[in-house]
């Protein structure tokens, strides 16, 4: 069976805009036009929609989809277990989510007593889901969903311990950055320790390190008026002072 773009966006639910901007720039192009100029797409064009949507869905970029879709080793029903995988893991964070909510509901009502574990593990989602709402689509875009995921796993796995050691360790990077911005100088011992403490810092929630991401992440605080203003708030020029000072200390890691 074929279908219109009209036909085409109604059943998958995007719009013939959409569909006409992926035949513009190769991503998903018509079977074929008719003599009336209509785009008539087949089974193929549907079942390659339906991939793309999917990856829409896990926020990859059309860039990196087109790439993995023209890959030769791309395998279609490989690629749907990954996809039904991804889906299930993000349905048990959405369901632990829910049921911490329901418990700190109850709690709160005095049907229940929670226990300080109970309640940091409900935190824990809480921030998950926080940060998810707030970067989450940035964060996968340029880090890649299996790393976020990874990074989410590591904080759901976090104790109270290591907590508390991680807000300790971000207030002594911060202190330590405010009194090396006073100096002005992001290549001095002050603001190179303030690096080397973000770092640390990001150990907690980063899989493993990369001098790369850390770099990309600097330049991020500058791009990204979200993490501007949380940096700059004390002291206004606080973030581009810290992405110099990475940026620096990240060159030398390669030297």
């Amino acid at each position: 069976m074929e279908y219109t773009v009209k036909e085409l966006s109604e059943m998958a639910g995007v719009s013939p805009r959409t569909l006409r901007y992926y035949d513009q720039i190769g991503l998903l192009k018509p079977a074929r036009t008719n003599p009336a100029g209509y785009r008539l797409y087949g089974p193929e064009e549907v079942d390659r929609l339906q991939q793309i949507l999917f990856y829409r869905e896990l926020g990859v970029r059309l860039g990196e989809i087109q790439e993995i879709l023209a890959a030769p080793t791309f395998n279609a029903v490989k690629v749907l277990h990954q996809h039904r995988e991804k889906l299930l893991a993000k349905r048990r964070q959405l369901d632990r989510l829910i049921a911490n909510v329901e418990k700190t509901i109850a709690a709160k009502e005095g049907r229940i007593k929670m226990t300080d574990q109970e309640k940091f593990e409900a935190f824990k989602e809480k921030l998950i889901a926080e940060n998810e709402g707030k970067y989450g689509k940035e964060a996968r875009q340029k880090y890649g969903n299996d790393s976020v995921d990874e990074a989410n796993e590591k904080l759901m796995k976090m104790t109270k311990e290591d907590y508390d050691r991680m807000t300790s360790l971000e207030k002594e990077m911060r202190e330590t950055l405010a009194e090396a911005f006073k100096t002005g100088d992001p290549a001095g011992k002050e603001a190179q320790r303030a690096a080397h403490l973000h770092r640390q810092w990001l150990s907690y929630f980063w899989p493993r390190y990369s001098k790369e991401a850390h770099a990309g992440l600097a330049r991020m605080y500058v791009d990204d008026e979200r993490f501007t203003a949380y940096y700059d708030q004390e002291q206004p020029g606080t973030a581009a002072f810290l992405r110099d000072a990475i940026l620096i200390y990240t060159r030398n890691l390669e030297e």
